[in-house]
Formats: C-alpha cells, sequence, structure tokens
C-alpha cells in the first residue's frame, strides 16, 4: 500500500489537520493508497504558493523555450514510469491494462505537444486604426494567473495533463484537485514535476473531498481561473461560486452523444465502432456514444450482431489481457448504473442483454455491471436524457435522416456525435446539422491534442487542446501605439481641451 502526502510549494506535507482518505481498487475493494485529506486551510496554502510563485517568481517570466524544455522533460519521466504508472492506473480507477496503456502513452504524448504548444508567439499585428501612420496596435496574450484545475475520475494521469499542460505552456500556475476516488496517479506526476525541477510553487497538487478543498479553491479569491472537467451538475455549482469573483471557468461537462446509423453505413464497421462508443472505460466517458439512433430498415438486423457480440465481451480482471471490460469506479457508481437500469425497465424499454450484476464468484468484489443494451427507447425518457456514465445504450428508432438529426440534437448536451455511412458527403451534411463540440464520422473516441475539445449547451464552457485550449488560460491585451505624434495633429482632444 502506498501513502501520499500532499504537494505544495515544492514540499510535500501533511493535511493541516492530519486527516487521511483511502483509494480503493474497484475490483478487489483492497486499499491501493492513503491520501492526505486536504481541507480548506490546505487549499489556501496552495493558492498562496501559487500566487507568489506566479506574482514573483521566474515561471512567468521565462522564456518560451525555457517552459518549453521543463513540459518536456515532464514527459519524458511519463514515458520513463510508464510500467508503474500503468500498473496505478489499473489499481486505482478499475482500467483495464489495454485501456491503462494507451493513457499512460497518450499522457507523454499529450504533454509533449502542449511543450510545443508553449512555443508559440502568439502576439498579432492588427490591422491599423483609421489609416496607415495613425498607430500601431498588437494584440498580445499574457497569462492568466492561479488556475483551479479540478478532474474527474475515469481518466486520472490524461486529465491531469490536459489541465497542466496548456496552463503551464501559457506561463500560469496550478493547484491542481484530482478526484478523492482516483488520486495516485496524480500523486505520482506531483513526484515527476518535482523531480523535474519546477520552480517554486508553479504546480501544487492536493488531495481531497470536492465540497471541502474543490469548493475552497474556486471561492478562493487568488485564483483567477478555474478549469473542470466533470458532471453538469457540478459544472453549474461551479459557475454560481465563480460568478462571486467573476473568475474565468472553462467547464467540459457531460453528454448523451448520438450515434447515428445512415443506411448506407457499412454495418460491421458501425457494430464494433457502436460497441467501441458506448463500452468503452466501462461507458464512464462523457462523450461516450450512449444514444444509438438506427433506422427501421435496418435495426432488427444490426441489433442482433450488436447483441450478439455484446454477449462474448469478456468482463474479468483489469490487470488480464484477456479483460474486455472492468469494473465500475465504486460501488456508489455501481448502485447509480444498477438504478438507472432499473428506471429503463419502468418506463417501458426493451431490455436486450445484461442490466445487472456478473454472477461469476470470480468477479463478485468486483463493482461489475453487465454490459446493457435497452431496445425501443423514447428519446425523452431518462435513460435516453440523462447522464448514466456507465455501460449502458439505449436504442431509439427512426424514420428519415431529418428525424435522426432532430432527435440527436433533442437534448440539453452537445459533446459529442457520430455519424456512419459509406457516403462522406451525406455524413458530412448529416455532421454539420449535429450540435455537438465533436463529431466523429465512421469513427468514436478519438482525440486529437491540436483539434479542440468541448461542448455546446450544457456540455460546457471553453476548449480544450490545440490553440483554442492554450488561449483559454490567456488575457487578450490590446497595446495601441501612437504614430501620429503632436498635439497639433491629434484633433480628437479638442472634445474635451481646447487649443491654447
Amino acid at each position: 500500500m502506498r501513502s501520499y502526502q500532499l504537494y505544495i510549494n515544492d514540499e510535500f506535507v501533511d493535511a493541516t489537520d492530519g486527516r487521511t482518505l483511502t483509494s480503493i481498487n474497484p475490483f478487489s475493494q483492497e486499499v491501493v493508497a492513503t491520501c492526505a485529506r486536504a481541507g480548506a486551510a490546505d487549499a489556501e496554502k496552495a493558492v498562496k504558493a501559487a500566487r507568489e510563485a506566479f506574482d514573483n517568481g521566474p515561471w512567468p517570466r521565462m522564456s518560451r523555450e525555457e517552459r518549453a524544455a521543463l513540459l518536456r522533460a515532464i514527459s519524458d519521466k511519463i514515458s520513463e514510469n510508464q510500467k508503474l504508472l500503468v500498473e496505478l492506473e489499473v489499481a486505482d480507477s478499475g482500467s483495464t491494462i489495454r485501456k491503462a496503456k494507451e493513457d499512460i502513452y497518450l499522457s507523454a504524448r499529450n504533454m509533449n505537444s502542449f511543450s510545443k504548444l508553449a512555443l508559440l508567439d502568439l502576439q498579432e499585428h492588427l490591422e491599423s486604426v483609421s489609416r496607415p501612420g495613425f498607430s500601431r496596435n498588437l494584440l498580445v496574450r499574457e497569462p492568466i494567473g492561479v488556475v483551479a484545475a479540478i478532474i474527474p475520475w475515469n481518466f486520472p494521469l490524461k486529465m491531469a495533463i490536459w489541465k497542466l499542460g496548456p496552463a503551464l505552456a501559457a506561463g500560469n500556475t496550478v493547484v491542481l484537485k484530482p478526484s478523492e476516488e482516483t488520486p495516485v496517479t496524480a500523486m505520482e506526476l506531483a513526484r515527476i514535476i518535482h523531480e523535474v525541477g519546477i520552480p517554486k510553487g508553479v504546480v501544487n497538487v492536493i488531495t481531497g473531498y470536492g465540497q471541502e478543498a474543490g469548493a475552497d479553491l474556486v471561492r478562493s479569491a487568488g485564483v483567477d481561473k478555474v478549469a473542470f472537467t466533470g458532471s453538469t451538475s457540478v459544472g453549474r455549482e461551479i459557475m454560481a461560486i465563480a460568478a462571486s469573483t467573476l473568475k474565468k471557468v472553462t467547464l467540459e461537462c457531460g453528454g448523451k452523444s448520438a450515434n447515428i446509423v445512415l443506411e448506407d453505413a457499412d454495418l460491421a464497421l458501425a457494430v464494433d465502432g457502436t460497441l467501441y462508443g458506448i463500452f468503452y472505460h466501462q461507458g464512464q466517458c462523457c462523450e461516450a456514444g450512449t444514444r444509438l439512433l438506427l433506422p427501421d430498415s435496418i435495426a432488427d438486423q444490426f441489433i442482433a450482431t450488436l447483441v450478439e457480440k455484446t454477449r462474448r465481451l469478456k468482463l474479468g480482471d483489469p490487470l488480464l489481457p484477456a479483460t474486455d471490460i472492468g469494473p465500475l469506479v465504486s460501488r456508489k457508481q455501481q448502485e447509480r448504473v444498477l438504478s438507472y437500469i432499473e428506471t429503463g425497465t419502468r418506463e417501458g424499454a426493451t431490455l436486450l442483454v445484461g442490466g445487472s450484476i456478473p454472477e461469476d464468484p470470480a468477479l463478485a468484489r468486483g463493482f461489475f455491471v453487465e454490459p446493457t443494451i435497452f431496445d425501443r427507447v423514447d428519446n425523452r425518457s431518462r435513460i435516453a436524457q440523462e447522464e448514466i456514465f456507465g455501460p449502458v445504450l439505449s436504442i431509439v428508432r427512426y424514420q428519415s435522416v431529418r428525424d435522426a438529426i432532430r432527435l440527436a440534437n433533442d437534448t440539453i448536451y452537445g459533446l459529442g456525435g457520430g455519424v456512419w455511412s459509406k457516403d462522406p458527403q451525406r455524413a458530412m451534411e448529416v455532421a454539420r446539422q449535429l450540435r455537438t463540440g465533436t463529431v466523429w464520422i465512421n469513427e468514436w473516441h478519438l482525440l486529437n491534442e491540436r483539434a479542440p475539445f468541448g461542448g455546446y449547451k450544457q456540455s460546457g464552457i471553453g476548449r480544450e487542446f490545440g490553440i483554442d485550449g492554450l488561449k483559454e488560460y490567456t488575457e487578450a491585451k490590446h497595446i495601441h501605439i501612437d504614430e501620429v505624434g503632436t498635439r497639433a495633429r491629434k484633433s480628437w482632444y479638442d472634445i474635451v481641451v481646447p487649443k491654447s
């Protein structure tokens, strides 16, 4: 069993009141680690350290090349520690080892990409005001200041990198709070950052509960921006608290993404893509393809293959390479998903496969839920409208493509969506009409750190990745440089100060 302290101002320290929390392996229920449990005093210490580092420390004043080199060093260290990080990610989150290997690899790659963004000169020369010779105008982008980064439990290390990378690349200082469910790899990342030699106070990592440490970070007058990934309900709370000080916020929140299969789709590809879209990481993905929209003409054929392949998915120990589906992150999440399955049955949807806890005694201690598919789901029902965050697929049948687009957009969310078709032009026409931040054509889940990611409607505010994501961590400043020169030529002064 491992033990972790808070990382504040370049030191590993206990919580002020000495409290701790435990991380539980969702497969075995064994304790993975104990972590210090931060409270209000610890959150404020971390904010003060970040504030001092931003206001008086070297990080915002370093050259772009110096910051980029340190971010690359973090990337390299993640790669060097890959084996350990994979094992801890599996134990802490229930991720299958196949997924965890990809996550750790992508965490290193993402940080390397952010190091390249750090090299960008975002200064722009604006078009002359009025006429040439009147003035020169520059748009410069400066770091916002202290960023409170609050991340969820489904992709612990990747989410930490997604927040730290662009914030640091832009010259900000950060207080990172990982989920109390999965704090381990974030604390390993703190160790890596310490070893790399990021200047004092630039990165602080505190583990604790959202209503304690997280809420205090959002309220703190020393925090300039909150970057949050998590549920829409918590996102609303954060936005309301941040409003008291008009903090900048970026919110990547929930989703209920529609997966539209057109009649001309490659059915073999679309079936496997649908399985990947919904059952990847046990459905614990904000942009998972949780609503499958099928035309009546091919629905029965498609569903027969989909159900047959779902039955063949192997639930098991997430450390075993043969395992397709691991446990959910916690008993609380297991109970939540099972309650939604009960709701779907009460609402009149047809349960095709799954729907319960597996009977295999080897899985008895794990927080498993069988991969579950409902057919003939009413698009206005709860299982079609609310984010379940588990391995539950709702099939909604449609009559026309126009009907499919209407159904897809009939939700408070707008994070992801997909279209399956052999006709690229037709698929593009549908994609352009979906009110979502990302649309995949004949694909799902693949994100690119060079392309913006975020949501429409109640799926969030702002974007991550690429230039758009980097700019979210900057303030835009216009600098007007006079070229007129003399008082005599500045006639507009006469509005207030008559010529003598």
